[in-house]
């Protein structure tokens, strides 16, 4: 298997993406974050001492998508045109679910961006929570969709 980050040295290098035909392009990833459920119970009222939980971690997610390239060294820096970071509480076991959607006209994929959306949404409620909940954990961090460009669609069957 040919690696296209590497040049003919093996040194790490951004693909060249120039010669592509912009198109649009869509991923949707999503992280579990696992709490106590009287702490997801708290969230869902409003009672955590830091504030609106979710309201902030969907910022931070939106903002991530467009940081991407400066967190992820070989990632292209892109013209977001759509980022959107979702929610799905489940109160009896304590999960919360994580669904982050990326849109965007260009020559190379948004799966990182999606990834690293619902990655750092997810960071943020472990970060608002933390001090009411040490035993938070986030784990399940995936691609479920993406589409555009060379190697088309590609959709997770979902899980549980």
């Amino acid at each position: 298997m040919a690696f296209n980050h590497f040049d003919e040295q093996g040194r790490a290098i951004m693909v060249d993406v120039s010669g592509k035909q912009p198109t649009l392009r869509t991923a949707v990833a999503s992280a579990k974050v696992f709490l106590k459920p009287e702490t997801l119970q708290a969230i869902l009222e409003g009672n955590m001492a830091k504030g609106d939980v979710l309201g902030v971690a969907r910022l931070a997610g939106i903002a991530a998508a467009k940081k991407t390239p400066d967190l992820i060294p070989l990632s292209h820096p892109l013209a977001i045109h759509h980022a959107a970071v979702d929610f799905e509480a489940d109160p009896a076991t304590g999960v919360v679910r994580v669904r982050a959607t990326v849109r965007a006209f260009e020559r190379t994929g948004v799966e990182m961006e999606a990834m690293t959306s619902a990655t750092v949404a997810a960071l943020t409620i472990y970060d608002m929570c933390k001090g009411a909940d040490k035993s938070i954990s986030i784990g399940e961090v995936m691609l479920l969709y993406k589409e555009g460009g060379k190697s088309g669609l590609f959709q997770r069957e979902e899980t549980a």
